[in-house]
């Protein structure tokens, strides 16, 4: 089975979001954080196709709702027999308590709730796979947990945003899993 993707993340799309969905006809748009509601609203016309998104460390809550998308944060859902799940934020980097940030212990507690999932879309990528490590910035730390969520639950993809690893999209395993970094917007196809 394929199902077809849009994703976008962090970058203002260089193109027309909805001429962009037209074209490439997704079964399922994700959005992966860093998003403001005047890149997305145009998804409130999307009415056909299924939006599903986590909020990043720069993301302003309220969004997803109000464009009509499912806030995957800990949950999952099924799309065309996949099921997906979602992990919001990053590895806190500063005190600011209205952005989804959570230190590696927060995270490790939160990620026991979510079940395994076919398809896994964070912000933040899993640790050692696509982050950027750094003892004095933290910002593009990946988190452990979901590098321990991969390693043992085997999601068949992970998507993220949050880094910049390469200059478009671009795809590592870790073990059984693809994690799948992608950016700005982006149309793809993934075969479970």
């Amino acid at each position: 089975m394929k199902l077809r993707l849009v994703t976008i993340a962090d970058r203002i799309p260089n193109q027309d979001v909805l001429e962009f969905i037209q074209l490439h006809q997704p079964d399922v748009i994700c959005l992966l954080g860093d998003l403001d509601i005047f890149i997305v609203r145009p998804l409130r016309q999307v009415t056909d196709i299924p939006i599903v998104g986590v909020y990043g460390n720069h993301c302003h809550r309220g969004y997803l709702d109000d464009i009509g998308a499912t806030d995957l944060h800990l949950k999952t859902i099924d799309i065309k027999g996949v099921k997906f799940g979602g992990f919001e934020g990053s590895v806190r980097y500063k005190n600011n308590p209205d952005a989804p940030m959570l230190t590696q212990e927060e995270a490790n507690e939160l990620v026991e709730a979510l079940p395994p999932v076919e398809v896994l879309i964070s912000h933040c990528p899993p640790y050692g796979v696509h982050d950027e490590p750094n003892e004095t910035d933290k910002s593009h730390e990946g988190f452990r947990a979901l590098r321990h969520y991969d390693e043992i639950f085997k999601p068949k993809y992970h998507l993220h945003g949050h880094t910049y690893p390469c200059s478009d999209k671009c795809s590592t395993m870790l073990g059984q899993t693809e994690v799948i970094f992608t950016q700005n917007i982006q149309a793809f196809e993934i075969g479970l």
